[in-house]
């Protein structure tokens, strides 16, 4: 099964204060993000993990070695954890979002995460796998900070899915198992019918609505079904350090690679302490209430919640070998600006550390 990865950093000068990536958003794999201090890297789609292994750390030394020259640093925390104001850059689409969503789309601001995209073969299969899994975001929360307060254990999942999207929690929200990919594309066909009413009462001609978004990018869903790539996107983990993504996407591939010889079964009841399994013949997935329950858990507590700790361990995941930074930085109420701008300098250490030591292992 093809794989790909799209992984957004914030990008710091010598101070650890937050800056433009300027010429590193230039390469053919980078591009800029809305705001101002944030740029993705993103590779191409790979058939094997060891591909992906390879191309991802090529690319991010690559990238390094320029932000070196640059005196510029790049940070794997899915927040900044504590910054001044961010600023966006001139952006139609963005602009849209914002008339649209109001005040709360500043939430979208503070937000680095990291997109895995698979190629499409079992399609409904897929994507009820990765809604009963989303779970597994908890392997990678990489900050818990928001505006230097301790928000949850992921806390740009947390902005995303109950500050930036409340008001429209259909477009930010897990969506509900489905039965056919025809049911997705009615869901689709549905919100964008709702974004457009509501960016027409807003004021936003229609003609610009339509330049802007389809009913293939119209949402911020968790899981996403993309026909122009066309893959199924899961876009739930935090930017974090590489080594822990290229696991995630490895175990996440396998797991995905298997449910075409697999049956996939939905609980009808589950308790959250003893649901959901994995055999030779079987992907057992829980109820949706009870995976969103898994979801949210993962959100606030990460994998000090037992139950997340121990479903993901059931599922085949080797949670023993993560260590989500989260865990790491998160001891403290509050983190100053001053401090935020020395954690940021010390994980832009730890992120060049990490791909040092990833590319002596392909040596």
């Amino acid at each position: 099964m093809h794989t790909s990865l799209e992984v957004e950093y914030w990008v710091i000068d010598s101070d650890g204060r937050l800056t433009s990536p300027g010429s590193l958003a230039d390469e053919m794999y980078t591009e800029r993000e809305f705001v101002e201090p944030l740029f993705e890297l993103k590779t191409p789609p790979c058939a094997s993990i060891d591909e992906l292994r390879r191309v991802f750390v090529g690319r991010l030394e690559a990238v390094l070695s320029k932000a070196d020259d640059l005196g510029k640093g790049l940070v794997p925390l899915g927040t900044p954890v504590n910054t001044d104001s961010i600023e966006r850059w001139p952006d139609e689409r963005a602009r849209v979002q914002e008339a649209v969503i109001g005040a709360d789309f500043e939430y979208t601001k503070h937000c680095a995460g990291t997109h895995i995209h698979f190629e499409k073969r079992n399609v409904t299969d897929q994507l009820n796998a990765l809604i009963g899994l989303d779970a597994a975001l908890a392997l990678v929360n990489s900050s818990p900070y928001l505006g230097g307060e301790r928000v949850a254990n992921s806390a740009r999942a947390y902005c995303y899915r109950k500050r930036a999207y409340r008001s429209y929690p259909k477009h930010g929200q897990l969506w509900h198992y489905v039965e056919s990919v025809g049911e997705w594309h009615r869901r689709l066909e549905r919100r964008y019918e709702e974004f457009v009413s509501a960016a027409l009462e807003d004021g936003i001609d229609e003609s610009t609505v339509e330049a802007n978004f389809s009913p293939d990018d119209v949402v911020w869903t968790p899981v996403r079904l993309r026909d122009q790539m066309p893959t199924v996107e899961w876009r739930s983990p935090d930017t974090a350090l590489p080594s822990q993504l290229l696991q995630l996407a490895g175990e996440l591939t396998s797991i995905l690679d298997s449910v075409h010889h697999r049956n996939v079964r939905i609980e009808a009841e589950s308790a959250i302490d003893h649901t959901g399994a994995v055999s030779e013949t079987e992907l057992v997935l829980p109820e949706f209430e009870t995976a969103c329950d898994l979801a949210e858990a993962a959100i606030d507590d990460g994998l000090e919640s037992g139950a997340v700790a121990h479903y993901l361990d059931r599922m085949g995941f080797s949670v023993a070998d993560y260590h989500p930074l989260s865990m790491q930085i998160g001891g403290r109420q509050y983190v100053p600006k001053v401090d935020a701008r020395e954690l940021r300098l010390e994980y832009a250490d730890v992120l060049e550390d990490d791909v040092d030591a990833l590319a002596r292992s392909l040596e």
